[in-house]
């Protein structure tokens, strides 16, 4: 069932999401060379939790953590742990933010250091292609519109979206109805109505789209070895359009 929020519960999901947009910016300003990702998750955790909110990812289905961080050819629900980030590489962190009983959930791709020029262009493809997918998703619009943004855009410079994970609805719950792929048909799909909140999140790979789950249950990989890149933000549909609620507050971090 998708559930249809009221004014007042988008201001409060929007303060939920600033907080969230606020961990994930200190989350990237975190990444240096030689910090290992648990370090990281370490952070952002305190974090939240001295801003009055619960990190929602943290034993969400037995998850560890309370960020997921993908690095390289990691795609999603990387479990944080002794890795130590190597300049050069491309680290992906994901989180979600309980806070006065409303979710916020946004990703971004981060550099360390200097990364390949192919690199930077799958990290630009990939947020460009999440906010081709953010204009889409208009009141009267279809799901198929979102998702064809989202693909026609990544593909047109040679990249591939990842169709086994999509975005979802957000609430009260992390994960709501309805799915929201990534790639799709103009015109097919369920159509949008204000009231609605979703999350837009490509998943976008350098190479082949097919991805693998590792023997740990979460860890997801791209199958060739080669990089893959995340951008995700929460989105209310309104009558005068597409409004982003996972925006950072411009206060000294």
């Amino acid at each position: 069932m998708i559930v249809l929020k009221n004014p007042q519960q988008l201001t409060k999901m929007k303060v939920a999401g600033e907080m969230t947009a606020n961990a994930l910016r200190v989350a990237g300003k975190a990444i240096e060379q030689g910090i290992t990702t648990a370090e990281i998750d370490n952070i952002v955790r305190h974090y939240i939790v001295k801003q009055g909110g619960i990190p929602s990812c943290l034993n969400y289905n037995g998850f560890p953590a309370a960020t997921c961080i993908s690095v390289n050819n990691g795609v999603i629900h990387g479990i944080p742990g002794d890795y130590k980030i190597k300049n050069g590489d491309i680290v992906s962190v994901d989180l979600c933010v309980l806070y006065d009983g409303w979710q916020g959930d946004c990703a971004a791709t981060f550099p360390c250091g200097e990364i390949s020029l192919k690199a930077q262009q799958l990290i630009d493809a990939t947020r460009e292609g999440m906010f081709q997918g953010i204009a889409a998703a208009k009141a009267g619009s279809r799901l198929g519109d979102v998702g064809h943004a989202v693909q026609q855009y990544v593909e047109d410079r040679g990249f591939s979206v990842v169709r086994q994970f999509v975005g979802h609805g957000i609430g009260k719950k992390m994960h709501e109805e309805p799915d929201v792929p990534n790639y799709g048909k103009p015109g097919h799909g369920l159509r949008l109505v204000p009231g609605m909140t979703i999350t837009v999140e490509p998943m976008i790979n350098k190479g082949e789209a097919d991805v693998k789950t590792l023997s740990d249950g979460w860890t997801v990989k791209t199958c060739d070895g080669k990089l893959s890149a995340h951008f995700e933000n929460t989105v209310a549909i309104t009558e005068d359009g597409p409004v982003i609620l996972t925006v950072p507050t411009q206060e000294k971090q």
